[in-house]
């Protein structure tokens, strides 16, 4: 009889607050990620078990580099393994692993309210096929920083289009010891992160909503190519081992007072204000350039989670993604680790606002955020990209030429 009574309160306490109850016997729910930089991973996951006792959640501690570990991922669910209930993973991982049915959809289990609580660009990461099946947990989009000091010395407000930018760079640099715009030209994913943006900033698009190819459809690509190309070699405001940058390469010239323009992710502002950087105090952000009489857009960035298909536990593992995506949890991400929240409302926090005073122009380049096609090749498409955009761009065959052989190459590589 006591028994009953204790089953009936915890029945009680289930209606009344939603709190599920599990079996008795404790679970283990598994996700692979980098190290734990912040600690921030750690507090949550000590919260979540104290709220959760019959749930352990453990982080195995991967490689730094994304594609190993999408690698890793990948391996163990092809075989079928439960190693991973959950997924930490990139949004361009998501039309893989959605195609390959490794991972399960969630939208039917958040209401339309909750969705439109994360930036759309972010749950545009998360989509395949008309479905959801990535919550969003830290958010990235690339934007254009400027020394702010620079700017307003020669009474020059920041620049909204490609002529705006090429002005004030001509007109602020001293090369070598002060180029106008750093960016990133090595031959990467990070090249086409930069490309994609002036390449909508043109109005111009890769593929359409069918998937076809339209990259050399009207005259954007080949406009927002020469556009990079011309920085370097005709304009002269980037240096020429800008082909060589990746973002840390990028930045370290920016950082070390090097560079009026910027092209980055978030983090930079975090560096750039730390007490010992050269230009604390002196750097804006806006959203990424675009051409006259069209919009800015943003590549989109960032991580969330996802529920393997193989996984023995997906309700646990679900109750788990509510709670590390929820407000209070994104907000000690922050904090601790630094990361960009997916919810509109912490970008006004503030508790947050003390120390990221930003954060309110971060929203107007987070809200413009786009995703890079959501296609399961598009690892191949990018690869294609790469090359020959970076041929483009040292010189090694035209604008135009570099277009024409992308467009035909990602044709045949999609069967079209």
């Amino acid at each position: 009889m006591r028994n009953l009574r204790l089953w009936g309160v915890v029945f009680c306490v289930v209606v009344l607050f939603g709190i599920p109850v599990f079996a008795q016997e404790k679970v283990t729910i598994r996700w692979l990620f980098e190290t734990d930089f912040g600690g921030g991973w750690k507090v949550l996951m000590e919260r979540f078990e104290a709220m959760y006792p019959n749930i352990d959640v453990e982080m195995q501690e991967g490689p730094a580099a994304t594609n190993v570990r999408e690698d890793m991922y990948a391996t163990s669910f092809m075989a079928g393994e439960s190693t991973y209930d959950m997924a930490y993973a990139d949004l361009i991982w998501i039309p893989k692993f959605a195609a390959a049915g490794w991972i399960i959809p969630l939208g039917d289990r958040l209401s339309p309210y909750e969705i439109a609580q994360f930036l759309p660009g972010d749950i545009a990461g998360g989509m395949y096929q008309g479905k959801l099946y990535r919550i969003p947990s830290q958010s990235d989009a690339g934007m254009l920083y400027y020394r702010k000091d620079l700017l307003e010395q020669a009474g020059f407000e920041p620049p909204r289009t490609w002529d705006d930018l090429v002005e004030q760079a001509q007109k602020l640099q001293n090369p070598p010891e002060l180029w106008g715009f750093v960016w990133q030209g090595n031959q990467y994913e990070g090249l086409i992160c930069d490309y994609l943006e002036l390449l909508w900033g043109a109005g111009g698009e890769l593929l359409d909503a069918e998937g076809k190819v339209v990259l050399d459809k009207g005259t954007a690509a080949v406009e927002a190519l020469q556009f990079m190309y011309d920085v370097i070699h005709t304009y002269k405001i980037s240096p020429p081992g800008v082909t060589t940058y990746q973002e840390e390469e990028s930045r370290h010239v920016f950082h070390n007072g090097q560079a009026v323009f910027h092209r980055n992710w978030p983090y930079v502002w975090t560096l750039a204000q730390k007490e010992d950087s050269p230009i604390r105090g002196k750097v804006g952000i806006t959203p990424m350039v675009h051409k006259k009489g069209f919009q800015s857009a943003a590549t989109q960035g960032g991580w969330g989670w996802t529920i393997s298909k193989f996984s023995k536990n997906p309700e646990a593992a679900w109750e788990w993604i509510k709670f590390a995506t929820s407000y209070e949890s994104q907000k000690t991400l922050h904090f601790h680790n630094g990361y960009i929240p997916t919810r509109h409302a912490l970008f006004a926090d503030p508790d947050i606002l003390k120390e990221s005073p930003h954060y309110p122009d971060l929203w107007r380049v987070q809200i413009n955020a786009r995703t890079r096609p959501q296609h399961p090749q598009y690892a191949q498409i990018s690869d294609i990209l790469q090359r020959n955009i970076h041929a483009a761009i040292t010189g090694t065959i035209t604008p135009e030429e570099a277009i024409k052989r992308a467009a035909a190459e990602i044709r045949e590589l999609l069967g079209q």
